[in-house]
């Protein structure tokens, strides 16, 4: 039976505490109405009004010229020109005169008047986009701390989630590889019930319009004549409506969480049995599951999302989402493993095992890349304003971490794993393990925060500390599970195939 160290249990503790104490400074330093987002506007752009003023000030001075300098006028002078004035100027000249200083005082009145309309509306309009302005930006910087929550949610319970759909492949494939790793795989699931339960009342807190997570769901978008009606999303109200989306979340969380409970049930009772029914009946519903997974998985991809962006989509998006956390899934099992293994337990897992996991972890990365290509490749090429924004915004607002995770999930991996020699090598696969989680987490957090939060990101105190809190929950959740059942499922028909596996 494992153990769970007091160290690494205190550890997961420092985390979680950590991270809650980070989430909560998140959440109470965004700002909370627009005369805060002003302020922070006025001070981020306080240096550059500042040096413009020096500038204008400076060639004011330039220009200037003293009154005082202006060459004298003599009486005489004067007087002088008066004088001859008087004399030139006939009758007919003075009326002509007169009639030219009234249409003079009339034109530049009416002028005056017209300009002054003309900058009043300009300073209305000026105003109102102003305004417009300043209220985007409040809502996402307050969309900040709950998109840093929503990312790391997401992408540990799709971890989690990634390693029951692998462990029902095994089941159905029936691997004769793999079962010395099931119980490694049923502890990871166990956080899958706890993810679910705060990813639900995450979504619940955005239907409830606590966030603006999910610009659908915003106030008079679907009602015809509102100001903020927006005709593409309300030709899709009939899929993206709050009941029928909620529904929709709680028969996935709950069927996943339904299979995940019953199968390690029935893997449990394996151990004490005498026949092969248990193995049977998870055979059964290990086959079911999978059918149930394809298409919920793609369906949680476009709701939980695409839909933050519900102007576009991606008929690869499904399958994309699904090589980004099935990669994740099979990095997670092979690093517990090795912990495991490092622990002194896992007797019979060997090298081969191993080498088995970091052979998934290079091919699903290869396969990540490749739909990472096609669906990047097929809508910029095409250049259809609606589909290829999707794009612009990353490349051009979030280029660093966009083009990043391609070479933490693609190039790395492939310059690493491609070495038949280095997936045997524990250290060699910590590392590789390591940044290709980092990169997925990224690859998420790409997907999620230019519809959230737009130009306003940076890896900040919320995004750190969101994972802080989800990776310590994970470790906790996941090692306490491990320590509940034997590692290793003593009945499975295939164990002694499992035990000697070796190439």
């Amino acid at each position: 039976m494992y153990t769970f160290s007091s160290k690494l249990k205190t550890f997961s503790l420092v985390l979680m505490v950590v991270g809650l104490l980070g989430i909560g400074y998140g959440f109470l330093s965004a700002p909370k109405n627009s005369q805060d987002v002003e302020a922070l506007l006025a001070a981020d752009s306080h240096g550059e009004h500042h040096g413009a003023a020096a500038a204008t000030e400076e060639h004011a001075q330039a220009v200037e010229t003293p009154a005082a300098e202006a060459p004298a006028t003599t009486a005489v002078s004067q007087d002088t020109a008066k004088v001859e004035v008087a004399k030139e100027i006939t009758a007919e000249e003075t009326a002509v005169k007169d009639t030219a200083v009234a249409a003079a005082a009339v034109e530049p009145a009416q002028a005056v008047a017209e300009a002054q309309v003309a900058t009043s509306e300009h300073n209305v309009d000026a105003h109102a986009e102003h305004e417009e302005h300043v209220n985007h930006v409040l809502h996402q910087l307050q969309n900040k701390p709950w998109s840093a929550l929503y990312v790391a949610c997401i992408f540990f319970m799709l971890v989690s989630l990634g390693v029951l759909a692998f462990y029902a492949i095994q089941q159905v494939a029936q691997s004769g590889w793999s079962p010395v790793l099931f119980r490694v795989m049923q502890g990871i699931t166990a956080y899958l019930p706890v993810g679910s339960v705060i990813f639900f009342i995450i979504l619940v807190l955005s239907g409830l319009h606590f966030n603006h997570l999910f610009v659908w769901l915003g106030e008079g978008v679907t009602t015809v004549g509102h100001e903020n009606y927006d005709k593409i999303i309300a030709n899709k109200s009939g899929y993206l409506n709050f009941p029928f989306w909620i529904i929709r979340a709680a028969i996935f969380l709950v069927g996943w969480n339904l299979y995940r409970y019953f199968s390690r049930k029935n893997c449990l009772a394996q151990d004490e049995a005498t026949d092969d029914s248990y193995y049977k009946k998870n055979f059964k519903m290990s086959a079911g599951f999978l059918v149930f997974f394809i298409v919920t998985e793609s369906i949680m991809s476009w709701d939980w999302i695409m839909s933050i962006d519900p102007h576009w989509f991606s008929t690869l998006f499904g399958w994309y989402v699904f090589a980004s956390f099935i990669v994740s899934a099979v990095t997670t099992i092979c690093l517990v493993s090795l912990y495991l293994k490092s622990r002194g337990y896992l007797e019979h897992v060997n090298t081969s095992h191993i080498h088995d996991l970091a052979k998934f972890m290079f091919g699903f990365s290869v396969f990540w890349t490749y739909l990472w290509f096609s669906q990047f490749m097929l809508i910029w090429y095409a250049d259809i304003p609606e589909e290829v924004t999707y794009f612009v915004t990353r490349i051009q607002v979030y280029n660093l971490p966009f083009f990043g995770a391609v070479v933490m999930n693609f190039v790395f991996p492939l310059l690493i794993l491609i070495n038949t020699d280095f997936k045997r090598i524990s250290w060699v696969l910590i590392m590789a393990g390591t940044v290709i989680l980092l990169g997925h987490y990224i690859d998420f957090f790409n997907m999620i925060m230019p519809g959230t939060v737009g130009d306003q990101w940076f890896i900040g105190v919320p995004e750190i500390s969101s994972v802080l809190f989800f990776f310590g929950l994970f470790i906790y959740v996941v090692f306490t599970a491990l320590t509940k059942a034997p590692l290793l499922p003593k009945r499975n028909p295939f164990i002694e195939e499992s035990k000697h596996f070796h190439y």
